[in-house]
């Protein structure tokens, strides 16, 4: 194999994840190769619904929608794209999805140096494959961050936390669209989770924790997907008629401004979890099938909640033991006693 050469990289195209909160892992990545190289270009390809996000980054020059369906092969498609983005002459591709179709479209662009980790029988179409060692790097941001770096140098700690820094007057639209004000504190609430019911912490506990939240001073504002929408309902049935789901109604640009505007946000492990933490948003994140210690939360100001079970976590998208002790033993009252003493506005 040919040596590969790093001493002259300008330009690089990151292949994106497919998750929001991947998509905000991957900052830490961003942010590196612009230590390393702050001269260098950095272009995107990532699916639709990552662009507004990505515009937060500063680091991002460009975005490519990627327009695959995830599992999609369509291979002769991505052939096509490849080839037409052999114009743009980039140097690095870095492949941070192990699958074998997120590599494709880097060696039809013929792009010199293709970074990824060795998955999914993809020798040849990554020249620059590197083995991952799990036990080194058991946090997906420090893998992600391993990719910025040089084959053989180690990741630099501490690492840059991924961060989204929203002004007042970036978030001022958003309030205004959906009639919202920073009169009170605002408690944010994030009920969903796009992998399972496992990882979402039941609705009569979220109903209960926004009554107790309200009489502390709080507004309460439910966000997530359309999805999302019945649960926050539901939230709202309970006792909580002052509560305003907007589940379903941002976007996600929307949901980014809103959360930046929470004294404290109460959420699931999900992508939403994510977007706070690189806000720096207070916040309790309650685990139960899933594990804090392969994507926690990365803010000082995050607090993981999780009760230590045996069979916890399981990683499965349902309770395999029909008991859901995880996420049911872990009452409103046990949340509670981790409630902040301080309600600051947000200014």
């Amino acid at each position: 194999m040919a040596q590969l050469d790093f001493s002259n990289i300008r330009k690089i195209l990151v292949i994106a994840p497919s998750w929001v909160g991947d998509t905000m892992l991957m900052h830490t990545l961003l942010v590196r190769l612009k230590m390393r190289m702050p001269d260098c270009i950095i272009d995107v390809m990532a699916p639709a619904w990552s662009e507004a996000l990505l515009r937060l980054m500063p680091e991002v020059n460009e975005t490519i929608i990627n327009p695959f369906p995830h599992g999609a092969l369509q291979l002769g498609a991505r052939i096509s794209l490849g080839l037409k983005l052999r114009e743009r002459n980039y140097d690095q591709a870095i492949v941070l999805p192990n699958s074998l179709k997120s590599a494709l479209i880097p060696f039809f662009a013929g792009i010199p140096i293709r970074t990824g980790f060795v998955g999914e029988l993809r020798y040849g179409l990554l020249n620059d494959a590197r083995k991952l060692d799990k036990h080194a790097l058991p946090r997906m941001v420090e893998r992600f961050a391993q990719l910025a770096e040089l084959p053989k140098d180690a990741i630099v700690r501490p690492l840059p936390e991924p961060n989204l820094k929203i002004s007042a007057e970036q978030r001022q639209p958003s309030l205004d669209k959906f009639g919202l004000t920073l009169d009170q504190p605002v408690a944010v609430f994030c009920p969903g989770a796009e992998y399972g019911p496992a990882k979402r912490w039941p609705i009569p506990y979220f109903a209960e924790l926004g009554q107790r939240l309200q009489e502390q001073g709080y507004a309460v504002w439910i966000i997530g997907a359309p999805k999302d929408k019945e649960v926050g309902d539901k939230i709202v049935a309970l006792g909580n008629a002052e509560v305003r789901n907007l589940c379903g109604e941002t976007t996600l640009s929307d949901a980014v401004m809103l959360i930046s505007a929470a004294s404290l946000v109460i959420s699931n492990d999900s992508g939403l979890m994510h977007i706070a933490a690189a806000l720096d948003r207070p916040m309790l994140a309650l685990y139960g099938s899933s594990s804090p210690t392969f994507t926690p939360p990365i803010s000082q100001h995050a607090k993981v909640i999780k009760l230590d079970i045996p069979c916890s976590p399981c990683f499965k998208r349902e309770c395999p033991l029909k008991h859901f002790k995880c996420m049911v033993n872990l009452t409103p009252q046990l949340v509670s006693e981790h409630l902040p003493s301080q309600k600051n506005k947000i200014i």
